[in-house]
């Protein structure tokens, strides 16, 4: 859809508000809401059942073209539809919670959506609207009455809220916040009272598209941003290089960032947050910059460069080492979804999506001198170690020979988000990490949605990193994994506790510690009785993991299985121990006299 085209369709909603078709065919609100999804690209909805959404699930589970996944608590559905939403571009994730207790439990979730600009949809079922005026003492309420405080939760971590109260305008406050969702890339919000649910409204809305694009940039000053850059371009004689984070993959810039990328074939690089952003096997790729985390070669190409061109950057402490980017503003440019940075000037109207190909046009001749600048070759190479205990340094770059274009790799925070970051993944791959929320436990559930939005758009193996002690905390959605017949390789890394905890304070204290699980029984416990459906392996040296990665039946995945692999306590990635170093520093415990 065109900036034009999506304008002129913001244009026919705000019309239909005030105009009626009586022609139409009337539909329930609940299926309004539904019709919207599909259009979307929702196929999967995630959530618990509760008494006050069950009406509105029968329409759900009546509906052919949206599946419910029925989860084993609200934080895991959070955190599945935050997965679906990361690997099915262009679509959004749905997570439906019953009122009060229901959405409480999915705040966590929700939270991280936000802070790492997800796109998800959280439906609570509430009560009837005559129960929110007269506000009885219903169960899951607070007993005084305040049925707006989950509702002034919720508005922390939405961009938009809509909260239903009558027919009359459900159907407009369903398409704005839904609007608001997929233009901003974060989360929002809408009340579903049981007594709407089959209130009949008119259709005709739905033959309008909702908007994904944000408004255009402003003409003139565009033009300006644009000569700025090309004169510092110009002015650094095209030593350039391309840094790419997370938002350039949110904001629905990742074709035309690549399109920039071919046509200047200026050196390219990705924070942790952009990983897969651009091909990590592409001749002009060099790696993942960190700041002072950086290997050597790649800081010293990426901070000497004459000019940074910075895409959806999101400087957080673990995405920049701690915040020890060495890149002048002098020499930066920074693009993002709805401004833009010109060294020291600040143009709020500039949109990264709408300037990216225009500026790909204007710096495609200095593509000859730009393939004369050195990229540094990432790749993995495994180390000769003399003993065959799987270590962390070996052990990554290991896996990675592992991978095969199209796999979804999920990486849990701490140890698995850290050690994968030193690793080349393979071409048309997904990466999905949660660095600036890092909620433990989140990547079980997101594995699951991760899964189920890449079996929707023919993705290959959806492989999970994961500590044993995260597994601990959202253990439960392996079961949802497998009712939904989802197969993904669960690596489970066994080395007794919280290994990034450890790093970042008392190494040696007992609350790092957990109790061990038999982990090869667990899929057994959770849905695979039989057997049938599931296979599980121990791998306590170089040796046994070698041999099963190298094992067709394994690599194949044609069953959920699970790995769990011994490793030192003690052990972590390089990234992760020099990350923690500089996070000591910053967040010491000092005791006073």
């Amino acid at each position: 859809m065109s900036g034009l085209q999506s304008q002129v369709n913001r244009l026919k909603l705000e019309l239909k508000t005030f105009q009626v078709d009586a022609g139409a065919e009337e539909i329930y609100i609940g299926q309004y809401l539904l019709e919207r999804l599909k259009q979307l690209g929702v196929t999967t909805m995630f959530g618990v059942p509760g008494d006050f959404n069950l009406g509105f699930l029968d329409l759900v589970e009546d509906d052919t073209g949206i599946d419910w996944a029925g989860n084993c608590n609200e934080l895991n559905a959070a955190y599945a539809a935050d997965g679906y939403a990361r690997v099915k571009e262009h679509s959004i994730g749905v997570v439906l919670t019953t009122f009060g207790v229901g959405e409480l439990s999915a705040i966590n979730g929700i939270a991280g959506a936000f802070s790492e600009m997800v796109p998800v949809l959280h439906i609570a079922g509430v009560p009837s609207t005559k129960q929110q005026k007269a506000k009885p003492m219903l169960h899951h309420t607070l007993g005084d009455g305040r049925y707006n405080a989950y509702i002034k939760a919720a508005e922390q971590f939405a961009i938009a809220q809509a909260i239903l109260e009558n027919k009359s305008t459900a159907a407009a406050e369903i398409d704005r916040v839904l609007s608001e969702c997929i233009s901003h890339a974060r989360p929002v919000y809408l009340t579903l009272p049981t007594d709407l649910v089959y209130e009949k409204v008119s259709s005709d809305r739905l033959s309008i598209p909702l908007s994904r694009l944000p408004p255009p940039n402003d003409t003139e000053t565009e033009a300006f941003v644009l000569d700025e850059i090309v004169k510092l371009v110009d002015q650094a004689k095209g030593d350039a290089i391309i840094l790419v984070d997370a938002c350039g993959i949110r904001h629905d810039a990742r074709v035309e960032t690549n399109e920039l990328i071919k046509a200047t074939g200026f050196p390219v690089y990705s924070a942790p947050m952009g990983k897969t952003a651009v091909s990590e096997n592409y001749e002009r790729y060099g790696g993942i910059y960190v700041g002072s985390i950086s290997h050597p070669e790649i800081k010293e190409k990426v901070e000497s460069a004459k000019l940074i061109l910075s895409i959806g950057s999101l400087k957080s402490d673990f995405n920049s080492g701690n915040f020890t980017y060495s890149i002048p503003t002098s020499r930066t440019v920074e693009l993002h979804s709805s401004w833009a940075k010109v060294q020291y000037a600040d143009f709020p109207t500039i949109g990264m999506k709408e300037i990216l190909p225009k500026l790909s046009k204007r710096l495609a001749h200095w593509k000859p001198t730009a393939l004369k600048l050195e990229v540094p070759k990432f790749e993995a190479i495994v180390p000769q170690e003399d003993h065959d205990i799987i270590s962390h340094a070996w052990f990554w770059p290991r896996v990675s020979q592992f991978f095969k274009p199209k796999d979804v790799i999920v990486a849990e925070t701490g140890t698995s988000s850290f050690g994968i970051l030193d690793v080349p993944l393979p071409d048309q791959s997904v990466f999905v990490t949660q660095v600036l929320w890092g909620s433990i436990g989140y990547t079980v559930g997101s594995t699951l949605g991760a899964a189920l939005a890449a079996r929707d758009i023919g993705l290959g193996r959806t492989i999970l990193f994961i500590g044993d002690g995260s597994l601990q905390l959202t253990v439960q959605e392996l079961s949802t994994i497998m009712r939904k017949d989802l197969k993904p390789i669960i690596f489970v890394l066994n080395n007794t506790g919280y290994t990034i905890e450890r790093y970042l304070h008392g190494k040696h204290r007992k609350y790092n510690d957990i109790v061990n699980w038999k982990w090869t029984s667990l899929l057994s416990v959770l849905g695979d009785a039989e057997g049938v459906k599931s296979k599980s392996y121990t791998v306590t040296n170089k040796n046994e993991l070698s041999a099963l990665l190298e094992n067709a039946e394994f690599a194949a995945a044609d069953k959920c299985q699970l790995v769990e692999v011994m490793m030192p306590m003690h052990d972590a990635p390089r990234a992760l121990q020099v990350q923690a170093e500089l996070s000591g520093k910053t967040n010491a415990y000092v005791a006073t006299t």
